[in-house]
């Protein structure tokens, strides 16, 4: 039964209005959340409406038929209040205070050159100095403080209360860390006086430390404009982006970018129906099925087009290094600046599923190790994830993805584990890069748990004593970054107060989980099957 009214209703429906829309839940029952429409079209003379269901992931939107609106309960659009005008001038904008600071100093300039209007003076012969105008803007008022990028709180990962800001939740804290175009927000803090750092404490003082980290930051943080930002509010060119961020800047997001616009992609023996936008060509958006070539992932707009294809493409595997293989999985390493075409379509391709990434077409500054899995006719893409070739974050992914015919089988914990694998071999700790997406932190949250408890339960009494390990020590064998080992053992409540030090306390309801989780996790990745020699990045010849 529909709640649909009269189709003799006057009223119509149009972009931004919000009403409850029927679909299935989980359970396959049917639920009326509220929803907001998006875009209306007309297909054979029927409307349909795009709607985004509010308070819901993206990759749920969706078009829908008039019969499952709710018209007793729509909500018009609230009308835009009109521009208010300014010193009795009509459409005239307020200023904010930084466009009256620039306003004050042009009128300063041009007060200086040109004193009386309609009046034309000779140029003096003196040199004119350039006014600096970034000393004289007034300092941006502090927002309550965030972790720097190499002294992280717990908050960076799973946010904790603080004195002056409470994040309520995940998604306020991915806003947060996506402030900044390229997700590099330069974030100066003060040094705090008295705080010294040991390089290898013992226990106790590492658990200590963990604490610290929960203590509210006293300093006010101030975020200036990163210089190597790639978007600029003056219109004024901006330097060349040296660091590869893949962060979204959410602020440019319009109503062609929030609706998908791929309706199907065929990827050899599969059909995937995309989650968010991804900017293919204009003229394959309309298509019902837009064909990709599985080892080279060119775009074609018919099977016709695939097939002539296939007979011309020879790769049967990614371009690249073969780094890994260990039974019918291999990874591939390519080289973004080398095998510039694949790695654009491969981002192409990857935007369908993520919407926390933004895609570049300079790849020039990545590494994608894409995973595959090996049968008579080729190399077949599972998933992937890229990394920056230098890191001044420490960040040892940038983005990665696994596909959804290949999910909730396991694939995402191993390419996270090669990623740290790969870690491992040069030598460093890493972390992904930040945000992460609502699956990315729970595959995430995951594995940084098996992981750490895998090391934990491992440990032997010491002369009949109880074990020690310290979070460097822990991170150091598996190479995870120190805040997100001492995240995840807050996120597990493992810290406890005993006896005046800071004890790993394992409650067999733990242990039982873990064992049980650990059973599920049949492919591993084998250190002996890795073919790998990391690059120094920073010599630029190597790119």
């Amino acid at each position: 039964m529909t709640k649909m009214a009269d189709s003799g209703s006057s009223v119509e429906i149009v972009e931004g209005c919000r009403l409850p829309v029927l679909r299935k839940n989980q359970e396959h029952e049917d639920e009326w959340p509220l929803a907001e429409i998006l875009s209306v079209k007309e297909v054979s003379g029927r409307k349909l409406y795009y709607v985004h269901y509010i308070d819901f992931n993206k990759r749920l939107d969706e078009w829908v038929t008039a019969d499952r609106l709710d018209m007793k309960k729509l909500q018009f659009p609230k009308k835009e209040a009109k521009t208010p005008t300014k010193n009795g001038l009509p459409g005239s904008r307020p200023s904010s205070p930084e466009r009256e600071v620039r306003k004050s100093l042009d009128l300063n300039l041009q007060s200086a050159t040109a004193p009386s209007r309609g009046k034309t003076l000779p140029t003096p012969k003196r040199k004119v100095e350039p006014v600096p105008l970034v000393p004289q803007v007034p300092p941006a008022p502090p927002v309550p403080s965030l972790p720097t990028s190499t002294e992280a709180s717990p908050a960076a990962v799973f946010p904790a209360a603080r004195e002056t800001n409470v994040f309520k939740s995940r998604e306020d804290h991915e806003q947060i860390s996506s402030l900044t175009t390229n997700g590099t927000a330069r974030r100066l803090i003060p040094s705090q006086p008295g705080r010294k750092r040991k390089a290898n404490c013992g226990p106790t003082d590492e658990m200590i430390k963990v604490l610290q980290y929960n203590k509210p930051q006293s300093a006010s943080v101030f975020l200036p404009p990163p210089e190597d930002s790639q978007d600029s509010s003056d219109g004024i060119p901006s330097a060349p982006r040296m660091t590869g961020s893949l962060v979204s800047d959410r602020s440019h997001d319009d109503i062609v970018t929030r609706m998908k616009n791929i309706e199907c992609i065929e990827l050899g023996r599969h059909r995937l129906k995309p989650w968010y936008f991804s900017p293919y060509p204009q003229e394959l958006t309309s298509l019902p099925i837009l064909y990709l070539c599985e080892f080279c992932l060119k775009y074609l707009k018919s099977l016709k087009c695939l097939q002539r294809h296939l007979t011309k493409c020879n790769l049967r595997h990614p371009p690249g290094n073969e780094i890994y293989r260990k039974g019918t999985i291999s990874f591939f390493e390519i080289d973004g600046r080398k095998n510039k075409n694949y790695s654009q379509n491969l981002c192409l391709l990857a935007k369908c599923f993520l919407d926390h990434k933004t895609l570049y077409y300079d790849t020039d500054p990545f590494l994608f190790y894409v995973m595959t899995e090996y049968d008579s006719k080729g190399f077949h893409i599972v998933g992937y994830f890229s990394k920056e070739k230098e890191s001044t974050e420490d960040y040892n992914v940038a983005c990665i993805l696994t596909l959804p015919p290949y999910q909730r089988r396991g694939y995402g914990k191993l390419l996270i584990e090669f990623s740290y694998e790969l870690s491992k071999v040069e030598g460093k700790t890493g972390t992904p890069e930040k945000p992460l997406s609502d699956l990315g932190l729970l595959s995430y949250r995951s594995y940084w748990s098996q992981t750490i408890l895998e090391i934990l339960m491992d440990l032997k009494p010491d002369n009949g004593e109880r074990p020690q390990i310290t979070i460097n020590e822990i991170s150091e064998i598996t190479s995870v970054k120190k805040e997100d080992v001492i995240s995840t053992l807050q996120y597990l409540n493992l810290i406890n107060y005993y006896k005046g030090q800071y004890i790993l306390t394992l409650s067999e309801d733990i242990v039982d989980g873990h064992e049980r989780a650990m059973q599920k996790r049949h492919t591993r990745i084998d250190p002996k099957c890795l073919h790998f020699t990391p690059k120094d990045w920073s010599k630029r010849g190597k790119w």
